[in-house]
């Protein structure tokens, strides 16, 4: 009771009071914000094991990474510099070139204005070690042929399928048309590996998913890991914090928080 926590849980976060198993918390770390705890655990869970369990990340390896400026790509960057002499591609809109240069990234890509495919093509002519697939679709194609000899494409997500604020049929029947398929017979020619990672469906790997909890929480520790806050939002804003993920603005996290009044929080502290 009264213990500081970060919580995991399928849905039903976005209100004040929730309730979750026991085995779904866990103590935050010395130093850390309620924000920041907010913005740890899925993304930088999910870009640990990509990169880890999955990817099985070393030194002098190069990774694609979609999405660089978003929650699991900014995790991710910060994961792969924990790891040497690592070469960061990341996709990301123009304004967003800056900020992720500043994090690492070594070749952020437009896509789009370019083909991000023959912009690694021109860098690494081999392509890449490891892909981190969010899109789906035809992408996980291209992502499948950019990897090297003994490459992993590593893919977690359909936001191909997300075209706006409405759901859109006629994306969502080319997403599922499109959608990558591989017979073993193929990736023992290539000699190349596919995985599909969902967090969600984790529920029952308690004691792998606190393994990596610790992981994670020696390395915010140590200063090697940081959540990045795009913005905090109160939840009577809901609906202008998800139209700054739709338009692809954030750069980080966007966080909802249900802001109390301040009197009643002082009160609390008190």
């Amino acid at each position: 009771v009264g213990d500081k926590v970060m919580v995991l849980a399928r849905s039903g976060l976005w209100q004040e009071v929730v309730n979750v198993p026991v085995s779904q918390t866990f103590p935050m770390p010395e130093g850390m914000s309620f924000e920041e705890a907010a913005a740890l655990l899925v993304n930088y869970i999910t870009a640990y094991m990509i990169l880890f369990d999955f990817g099985n990340l070393r030194p002098n390896q190069s990774v694609l990474i979609h999405m660089a400026a978003g929650g699991v790509g900014t995790a991710a960057i910060q994961l792969c510099k924990t790891v040497e002499n690592v070469t960061i591609f990341g996709t990301a809109s123009a304004s967003k070139h800056d900020s992720l240069k500043e994090s690492g990234v070594a070749h952020p890509i437009d896509y789009r204005t370019m083909d991000y495919a023959e912009e690694v093509r021109k860098i690494s002519p081999k392509g890449v070690d490891i892909v981190l697939d969010p899109l789906g679709g035809s992408d996980t194609s291209k992502a499948f042929n950019l990897l090297k000899p003994m490459g992993k494409l590593i893919t977690y997500g359909v936001a191909n399928l997300l075209t706006g604020q409405k759901k859109n049929l006629m994306a969502m029947a080319k997403t599922w048309w499109n959608q990558f398929s591989i017979t073993a017979l193929q990736l023992l020619h290539q000699n190349k590996a596919v995985c599909g990672y969902h967090l969600g469906y984790m529920d029952e790997e308690v004691e792998l998913i606190r393994s990596v909890v610790a992981k994670l929480v020696n390395l915010y520790s140590q200063g090697k890991i940081k959540p990045k806050i795009d913005s905090v939002w109160p939840f009577d804003q809901v609906a202008e914090a998800m139209k700054q993920m739709q338009e692809k603005k954030n750069v980080g996290k966007v966080i909802l928080v249900p802001e109390a009044p301040k009197e009643e929080s002082k009160k609390a502290e008190n």
